[in-house]
């Protein structure tokens, strides 16, 4: 087992539940997360990370969402911690895209969140802000349920991605 894995597995509930929302906005999937505790290894906590996931209701899936800024948004929304900064570095193929780029994805964001009721989720990492908004404007065809399956799958991409970057983070911390 890893250092990062074995360090999670250790801390006070408290201190692994606010970690883990740093990976996940939703409080329902952070605090089942933590009480699972302890991992035997990085697969498990995956399979437990997407089983607790796919569980959730409507509203915990939501809270998740309204913990990300909207793409194109790069200061990482009023957000300081590590995990603003995790948000800006994951959008940092929104860096220096054409204003005309930028106008559009801001528009397109408020038709999104109009018509589905929560903000655009897209797995941004190593992603052109063209593409993006490629496949905002794309998704925007969607019905909502259909559009809300397409974002939970997202989120669970960026949630992995966020535990990769935890437990990176807890294994230098050592």
């Amino acid at each position: 087992m890893d250092l990062g894995l074995r360090r999670l597995n250790r801390l006070p509930h408290h201190d692994a539940l606010a970690q883990l929302l740093r990976c996940c906005g939703s409080t329902a999937w952070a605090s089942q997360a933590a009480h699972h505790r302890p991992y035997e290894s990085r697969d498990e906590l995956y399979r437990v990370a997407g089983a607790i996931w796919w569980s959730l209701e409507e509203p915990d899936r939501l809270e998740a969402f309204s913990a990300h800024p909207e793409i194109g948004d790069r200061s990482g929304g009023s957000d300081e911690s590590k995990s603003g900064r995790w948000s800006m570095d994951e959008q940092a193929g929104t860096t220096g895209a054409a204003s005309d780029v930028e106008r559009r994805l801001a528009e397109a964001n408020r038709t999104y969140k109009a018509r589905f009721g929560f903000i655009f989720i897209i797995f941004a990492t190593g992603r052109r802000a063209e593409e993006m908004l490629g496949d905002l404007e794309s998704r925007l065809k969607n019905d909502r349920a259909e559009e809300l399956r397409i974002a939970s799958e997202h989120q669970m991409r960026i949630t992995e991605l966020r535990l990769d970057k935890l437990l990176a983070e807890l294994e230098l911390d050592a």
